[in-house]
């Protein structure tokens, strides 16, 4: 299977994941040692090392970010672009909830992979896009919810 093809599997079993809160569905995609890097400070942000860590990571982000929310809609800008054992790609992630502006959120994502299994997954922002988004946290994460203080990532 390509990586690209890979990297579709895994996106289509986060969204089920994202929906159902089972993770089980995006385990298999992790190496046992996998390293994710967040590419932003907290609340999205931080480094989880292990696959279990990154899924925990995972379902802290969505419940204390994504899901406080009214909706989410992705969209791909770039890619993607299969490179050796990376693949990379470019797209939005457009949060929207009554009340609030409409956040946008662009990232750069590199996906590493060894045989079938993501090794290293990183999500970069670019410094505007990072000055944007605690701005937005700043003005309307209270209301929204939002844990403020930092967390730790294993």
């Amino acid at each position: 299977m390509s990586k690209i093809a890979r990297l579709a599997a895994y996106a289509a079993a986060f969204e089920k994941a994202y929906e159902s809160d089972d993770w089980a569905v995006v385990r298999p995609f992790f190496a046992e040692g996998a390293v994710y890097d967040a590419g932003v400070a907290p609340l999205l942000g931080g480094r989880a090392t292990g696959r279990e860590a990154i899924l925990d990571h995972f379902r802290a982000v969505l419940d204390g970010f994504d899901r406080r929310f009214e909706s989410r809609e992705l969209a791909l800008l770039e890619g993607p672009l299969e490179e050796g054992a990376t693949v990379r790609i470019r797209g939005t992630a457009t949060y929207r909830a009554d009340g609030f502006p409409e956040l946008v959120l662009t990232l750069d994502e590199i996906v590493t992979f060894e045989g079938e299994a993501i090794v290293h997954l990183e999500d970069r922002y670019d410094a505007a896009m990072q000055d944007e988004l605690e701005a937005y946290v700043r003005e309307h994460g209270e209301a929204l919810g939002f844990e403020l203080e930092p967390r730790s990532s294993a």
